[in-house]
């Protein structure tokens, strides 16, 4: 079956679409992009996604030119051109062909989404935990990038690389002030004493959507959650770590380096949340 992406306002051959080699993403890495996930052909929490997309391009300074409200009918029809409905989406944007300038204005940003076929973690990680390093890198506040999911993703994905060379999922990163900030791909979690805690948005960390969710599941069925800096004496203490974003939902990690996390399984406070985030799936992506 042929594959197809949606590019700019249409859908096209995946194997035929291309941008300018003078797209701002390509020279300059000037981008964004969101990874969602659909469950039987409902993207969960479409609008948060968008609304993260849009706010990040206007603190970065290249508003996006396509609109926001018909994204959600070009994701239904990439969906259905692809015959998919459990499917691993991304959404990117770039500044756009930087040559194409009209007047006065900035370049029409380039927008494209693709759509592939859901393949999950595998279920023994869910089953037993995951391991994860601390990277050796640091997360500077002071980056204006910082907390925003742009396309200049190549520290991450060396970071991810050292950590799979050592048998691990993830890679852990600290700010220059040695607070616990956010993985690779992921927000992070700890539990102290059977409370919920995670690092503060203005750490600053990524304001992820799965992370959203679970500090709301945990508020409203009583679980105490607490938004506040973390060091590494406290998570390496903690006697529950797991992570979250879109794809993997909430991962619990099982050993930090060298380190066992609490009994080196999933730990109660994990279970419930991840019951509670499939629950949440299954009423938002009712199949239709």
């Amino acid at each position: 079956m042929e594959e197809f992406v949606f590019l700019n306002d249409g859908l096209v051959a995946a194997d035929a679409a291309s941008v300018s080699i003078y797209d701002g993403g390509l020279l300059h890495g000037v981008g964004l992009f969101e990874t969602m996930r659909s469950y039987n052909g409902v993207v969960f929490h479409l609008e948060d996604h968008l609304d993260r997309l849009y706010r990040s391009a206007t603190v970065l300074n290249f508003p996006i030119t396509q609109p926001q409200q018909e994204i959600a009918g070009w994701i239904d029809t990439l969906l259905k051109a692809n015959d998919l409905r459990d499917a691993r989406l991304r959404l990117t944007v770039t500044r756009g062909n930087l040559h194409e300038v009209k007047g006065d204005g900035p370049p029409t940003t380039t927008l494209f989404i693709t759509a592939t076929k859901m393949t999950p973690y595998p279920p023994e990680l869910y089953q037993r935990g995951m391991s994860v390093i601390i990277s050796e890198y640091k997360q500077n506040p002071d980056d204006p990038i910082t907390g925003h999911k742009t396309t200049n993703y190549l520290s991450r994905l060396i970071a991810l690389q050292q950590a799979q060379q050592k048998g691990a999922g993830e890679a852990l990163w600290f700010t220059t002030t040695n607070r616990l900030a956010e993985g690779c791909v992921s927000n992070v979690f700890i539990v102290q004493d059977d409370c919920l805690v995670t690092p503060p948005l203005d750490t600053p960390v990524l304001d992820g959507i799965a992370r959203r969710v679970v500090c709301e599941l945990a508020k409203e069925n009583d679980i105490s959650v607490r938004q506040e800096p973390i060091v590494i004496s406290e998570l390496l203490s903690a006697n529950e770590v797991f992570l979250t974003n879109s794809i993997m939902e909430l991962m619990p990690v099982c050993r930090i380096e060298r380190h066992a996390v609490g009994e080196e399984k999933p730990g109660p406070v994990y279970t419930r949340l991840h019951e509670l985030y499939r629950q949440k799936v299954d009423e938002a992506c009712q199949s239709e």
